[in-house]
């Protein structure tokens, strides 16, 4: 075969189906399908995992046992594998310590730029600290005081005898000169020696005496100027000259740059008091407590009502009720001189502070840790305001801006700035090469959608779409090439406008020789795809199938579920309509006033009631901040879901005419193979309760508990529950076998032989969520949960697939039902009156899937509750009665209000960069229909 592609032959990899592949090399391939067809399973879990085995396998025993080991995919043959690189949605970076500077490298390219070019000036007066050397103070001598007079003196700590035997005959002390001979002070302390008296010229005596002076003083001197005159106590200038960095009016020095200088990780120059974190620990009293509406003696101090706390609590009720405050006042009704007193207690009680410090020196366990990382925030850093630097490095600036200053701007910004650098030909050619560098990294940053970060901003926040294109631009900045990538939905979390950038990127590793996988279901990417794979037909065990493999020409006009949502072609049972947009109940709305947290600019937004709104708008417009962290914990307080931080904001009205708030995000939901959406969703409760009342079970006494995986009783105890056996081999990778006691059931024969309706606990945590939905019809609780999944797309999942093999789709549809409590209409009567907010829900669905999804969110609606998403997808935003749209750009371009109405209102906003992309999206989207 041809070294130019890739051959995968017998790829049973999850749920994969001995699939046999021919990818070609240096093309842009796009792998798509529906969720849980099987497309990560093939790009990450066979292509990239045979690649990652393949290189550790080249390295020496030795070096194996430090990495972590892979497991080699279930694949007959792979040939013309290239090396691998994988650029996923998951963030795995949880220190504070790293940021978007240090992950792309360009704070370590800016550290050497302010060591090479940056000027120190004066903490007290701002001037600029110098350096001088003979030269230079000879010119400025000349240049600004030339046929002046002058006393050049060197700074000395000789005895008075040794000064007399190196020749020198006076001394400058108290502003005169004396006779050396006479001076009767003290030996111990600096003094300046009278090294020449002369008239500034142009000649050899004026550099001799400076020469002399710099070299008896250590490199410093001094020279006092007169006036013409000679007059020794009229009109006196003195000037203090050093070859080290120095204010000459504030006798400050300071440190010569280096790289390090500018590491806040460095133990030397990061701050002392937060190790260059930039904020450090506080107890907090929110925290700590929560409910100020509570009296001390009913519980307030939500710390204090611990079991294992409650001698001290004793002790504090009676020393405070001992001090005069009262007990059963609300705590916010008290004076602030007893809450303070709370805090630092007296004579008759130790207060929380000193119960906190007495903690502290027990950090070492690890449930006090965890107790106390509840009452504590991060705060800025008094000592260094937030610049995680010592002082000494924050002195050398650069147009004005320290390097902490420059890091807090955005990459849009420092692309002008370095662009418009004020600085010297001679300064420019010294930082050439780092500054190359750095314009490459940052303008590759700003085109992959990436402009509105900051350097500072810490790592660990960054979502796992922004990790993706960040480690994207990483590699194009690296140039490699022969190289094969496998990235995982790009253009998530990004605005339609933002794609064409992603793809040009994409098209650029190509060109560079490289083969570019990429799983994706956005229509751009897929049409700008040189190969295209559809897996399928459906999810789960009914997919893992290759339905479609060829060249993109010979895609569009195929018959598959993809190709026919590009050509616009109505999907099986996709009905969605444009026709019926509007606000709902703009009678009755919540409305948010003045939000200014972040980029956000005082902006007021009105949220309909009962209807659907979505927030749009750039990346880094400001959606997350208005919404996640402002709205939400706005509302959250108010109902008291949790104590949290909102971000700054006017005033909040509307609250009282609805029910409470819940916040669906991104997170996963378990990462152990326990986990299940039996479990999940609570089913698995029912089912071993309906299982624990067969006759066999009463006979027997199995209750519930008997029939759980997770504890003893019913479960194979060898291996523990989990269906197979580890084997650890040590410097190979550990073998997992089916258990052989129960076959990979999980479970004793003792539990196996109860049956109910001729299948036993095993069989029913084989079957798809479909064929069990018919399976317990007579059983509403589990019928309801499990008909909600179907409806929402995921019938094809087994009730007891574990929860680490789903797919980001399947897992996050998962969460939505979990958290909306069940979608069928006996559930959603209980749930009037709720305020749904969604992050990004379509994040990894397929076109189908969307129309699953948004099922669901209508039905909601229907039952009057209100749903907020903030979201990208035009799909979703055209089926929107209410549409909020951020911008105009990201970052500080950012956080205006540009539209605020309908769907078909912002198709007129020139203004809207979401409104133009919607119009192209509804021109050619008039087939569908779809019925509320």
């Amino acid at each position: 075969m041809s070294i130019k592609e890739l051959l995968i032959e017998g790829a049973k990899q999850n749920n994969l189906k001995n699939l046999t592949l021919r990818l070609p090399h240096n093309k842009m391939i796009a792998i798509t399908g529906l969720s849980g067809s099987g497309k990560s399973s093939l790009a990450f879990d066979t292509i990239f995992a045979e690649g990652q085995w393949r290189f550790i396998e080249s390295l020496s025993t030795y070096a194996r046992i430090f990495i972590e080991k892979i497991n080699r995919p279930d694949v007959d043959k792979m040939l013309n594998i290239r090396p691998a690189i994988a650029l996923e949605q998951h963030n795995p970076i949880k220190t504070s310590r790293s940021t978007v500077g240090t992950l792309t490298e360009i704070y370590d390219l800016l550290r050497i730029i302010y060591a090479k070019v940056s000027r120190p000036y004066c903490p007290q007066c701002g001037r600029e600290l110098k350096k001088w050397h003979i030269q230079s103070i000879a010119e400025i001598l000349l240049k600004d005081y030339q046929d002046g007079r002058a006393i050049i003196l060197a700074k000395t700590r000789h005895h008075v005898k040794e000064l007399i035997r190196a020749g020198y005959e006076r001394l400058w002390d108290n502003n005169q000169i004396i006779d050396i001979g006479d001076y009767k002070g003290d030996l111990e302390t600096y003094k300046f020696i009278v090294v020449d008296r002369l008239v500034i010229r142009e000649d050899e005596r004026l550099y001799d005496s400076i020469r002399t002076a710099w070299k008896e003083g250590g490199e410093e001197i001094a020279i006092v100027l007169f006036p013409k005159e000679e007059d020794l106590n009229k009109d006196k200038t003195e000037l203090i000259f050093s070859s080290q960095l120095k204010c000459d009016y504030c006798n400050i020095t300071a440190q010569e740059s280096s790289p390090s200088m500018f590491s806040f990780s460095h133990p030397a120059f990061a701050c002392p008091r937060c190790k260059g974190f930039g904020n450090i620990l506080r107890y907090d009293e929110r925290n700590i407590i929560p409910d100020t509406t509570l009296s001390l003696k009913n519980g307030a101090i939500a710390f204090l009502q611990r079991e294992s706390l409650s001698d001290w609590k004793e002790q504090f009720i009676n020393g405070v009720v001992k001090s005069g405050i009262d007990i059963n006042k609300p705590y916010q009704s008290l004076r602030d001189d007893e809450k303070e007193l709370l805090f630092t207690g007296n004579s008759l009680f130790i207060g929380l502070n000193d119960l906190f410090s007495e903690l502290e020196t027990q950090r070492y366990k690890v449930h006090i840790r965890a107790l106390l990382s509840r009452y504590r925030v991060a705060i800025i850093c008094p000592d260094c305001n937030g610049k995680r630097l010592i002082k000494d490095s924050l002195i050398y600036k650069i147009n004005n801006l320290d390097i902490s200053e420059l890091s807090k701007k955005t990459i849009n910004l420092l692309i002008d700035f370095f662009e418009r650098l004020d600085i010297t030909e001679m300064q420019r050619n010294v930082i050439k090469e780092p500054l190359r560098q750095l314009m490459m990294k940052l303008n590759f940053l700003n085109r992959v959608g990436l402009g509105y970060l900051t350097l500072d901003r810490q790592s660990k926040t960054l979502s796992g779409g922004e990790y993706q294109r960040l480690n994207l631009s990483n590699q194009l900045a690296s140039q490699l090439t022969g190289t094969l990538y496998v990235l995982d939905e790009p253009t998530i979390g990004l605005h339609p406008s933002d794609t064409d950038r992603i793809i040009g990127i994409m098209r650029e590793l190509v060109n560079l020789g490289n083969t570019v996988i990429v799983v994706e279901h956005d229509k751009d990417i897929i049409k700008q795809s040189d190969f295209v794979v559809e897996m399928g037909p459906g999810g789960g065990a009914k997919g893992g199938e290759v339905v479609f493999s060829g060249y993109y020409r010979d895609f569009e006009d195929s018959d598959v579920l993809t190709a026919k949502a590009l050509r616009k072609e109505r999907l099986p049972n996709y009905e969605i309509s444009v026709t019926r947009l509007n606000r709902r109940n703009i009678e009755r709305f919540l409305l948010l006033k003045g939000a200014k947290g972040n980029n956000l600019k005082n902006i007021n937004i009105t949220i309909p009631l009962e209807s659907l709104t979505v927030v749009t708008g750039v990346s880094g417009s400001g959606k997350s901040s208005l919404i996640v962290e402002t709205l939400y914990p706005a509302m959250a307080n108010y109902f008291k879901i949790g104590n949290l931080i909102s971000l700054p904001f006017e005033s909040i009205k509307g609250l009282n005419l609805i029910r409470g708030v819940k916040l669906i995000d991104q997170s996963p939901i378990g990462k152990t193979p326990r986990s299940n959406p039996a479990t999940y969703l609570k089913v698995f409760d029912w089912i071993r309760k309906i299982f624990a009342q067969q006759p066999e079970s009463r006979a027997y006494g199995y209750s519930q508990s008997f029939f759980s995986f997770n504890i003893k009783g019913g479960r194979c105890e060898l291996c523990k529950g989990e269906g197979f056996q580890k084997i650890d081999m040590y410097f190979f990778e550990d073998l997992y076998v089916k258990c052989e006691a129960c076959q990979g059931s999980r479970y004793s024969k003792e539990a196996l032989r109860v049956f109910y309706n001729g299948k036993n606990i095993s069989d029913v945590l084989n079957m798809t969520i479909s064929d069990a939905k018919d399976f317990f019809k007579e059983h509403i609780e589990v019928y309801n949960k499990l008909n909600l999944l179907e409806q929402i797309g995921l019938g094809y999942l087994r009730l007891g697939q574990p929860a680490n093999t789903l797919s980001g789709g399947e897992a996050q549809r998962l969460k939505i039902c979990s958290e909306l409590i069940g979608m069928s209409s006996f559930s959603l009567r209980n749930q009037k009156g709720m305020f749904y907010i969604l992050d990004e829900p379509t994040v990894g669905l397929h076109y189908y899937d969307v129309m699953m999804f948004m099922n669901i969110i209508f039905m909601l609606l229907r039952a009057r509750n209100t749903v907020l998403i903030i979201e990208h997808n035009l799909d979703v935003i055209s089926l929107a009665d209410h549409v909020i749209d951020l911008g105009p750009e990201g970052g500080e371009r950012g956080g205006n209000i540009v539209f605020e109405g309908t769907p078909f209102e912002i198709l007129n906003c020139q203004a809207s960069i979401t409104g133009q992309y919607l119009k192209k999206f509804l021109n050619g989207n008039n087939n569908n229909t779809y019925k509320r």
